[in-house]
């Protein structure tokens, strides 16, 4: 086992709950904060209670930790609020504050890469070419999901809910928010997919799907 994949797992680990008790530190509105990173705090334990079995890629941990880092930053202030978002509306002349464009794309760009492994890893899909449009749309619909979500939440809180929803008056919010988690997950395929074939196990593990095909059939999974 390399040095990086003994270090940075661990390093990554100790940044996001760090990252995530300082934002639960005052937030600007606390169940803003909870709906925004209850993925996190959900994410991180499903992580470590299943690395024995499922241990993710070096990559895929860096990329999980960089979301998870983007959803408390944006669980603290609000999307609306941050101060990177309020930078880049001043330096670009924009007419809304871009963090929440920011976070939907990393909703595409992310879940790519985790949806890519665990169908490598576990179905008959490694090395087929419906790979990537299975993964693309598997991204599409947790983003739509999303929406659905952020629909509930306007039911049930109204306008208490204008902060979850980071509209900011945008009739289009919805779909730009899906449009940029598409445009996501296909550029995390095509910038990723080669690093991230490197990192994945050369074979499927005992026990999967993909190896108990492999038993039935004959065949090897492709590399």
């Amino acid at each position: 086992m390399s040095r990086a994949r003994t270090v940075v797992p661990p390093a990554l680990l100790v940044l996001v709950v760090v990252a995530l008790v300082t934002s639960g530190i005052r937030p600007y509105d606390r169940l803003t904060w909870l709906l925004e990173t209850i993925w996190v705090l959900v994410g991180v334990p499903l992580v470590l209670a299943t690395w024995r079995r499922f241990p993710l890629t070096t990559l895929l941990c860096c990329l999980l930790a960089a979301h998870a880092l983007i959803l408390v930053v944006g669980g603290h202030y609000s999307y609306a609020r941050t101060p990177v978002g309020d930078w880049a509306r001043e330096a670009f002349h924009l007419s809304r504050n871009p963090y929440d464009r920011l976070g939907h794309f990393a909703q595409g760009f992310v879940p790519a890469i985790l949806v890519r492994e665990i169908l490598v890893r576990r179905s008959p899909l490694r090395g087929s070419r419906w790979l990537a449009p299975l993964v693309v749309c598997a991204c599409l619909a947790f983003s739509a999901l999303f929406e659905m979500i952020e629909w509930w939440a306007a039911l049930a809180g109204g306008a208490a809910a204008d902060d979850f929803l980071a509209t900011q008056g945008d009739v289009w919010d919805t779909q730009w928010d899906m449009f940029l988690a598409l445009v996501g997950a296909i550029a995390s395929l095509a910038l990723l997919s080669r690093l991230h074939h490197r990192q994945l196990p050369a074979d499927a593990p005992p026990g999967t799907a993909v190896a108990a095909l492999a038993a039935r059939t004959g065949l090897s999974p492709k590399p």
